[in-house]
């Protein structure tokens, strides 16, 4: 069964608490958001709207901008783009605050049953 792309979207917004585990080595007196940090966002925040859980299949490009600090950048908001295209979900997503982007991701994610 062949289905057409559908197209679908989000925007949520993120508050980094700087006192946060993850920023104990991420580095004493200068945090940084990890990398893997920002995609598994990205993941927890599809399965959340989506109300399934998923399985990330690949990645197509991923980019990191800026370092995202907590200090200096509290909130972020992460725009998500989906278009499903049979079982697969097509995913466009970036974080940014103040017309700032700190990064960007375009992956294929999987329903898992």
């Amino acid at each position: 069964m062949n289905s057409a792309p559908h197209p679908a979207g989000f925007i949520i917004a993120i508050v980094f608490k700087p006192d946060h585990i993850i920023y104990t080595g991420h580095f004493p007196g200068h945090p940084v958001t990890p990398g893997v940090v920002q995609l598994q966002l990205v993941h927890e925040l599809l399965e959340e709207e989506l109300d399934q859980k998923l399985k990330l299949n690949n990645i197509s490009q991923c980019k990191f901008l800026k370092v995202l600090n907590p200090l200096e950048t509290r909130q972020l908001e992460v725009h998500i783009d989906i278009t499903s295209v049979e079982e697969h979900l097509h995913v466009k997503a970036w974080g940014e605050n103040d017309g700032q982007i700190f990064f960007k991701l375009q992956a294929v994610y999987q329903f898992l049953t």
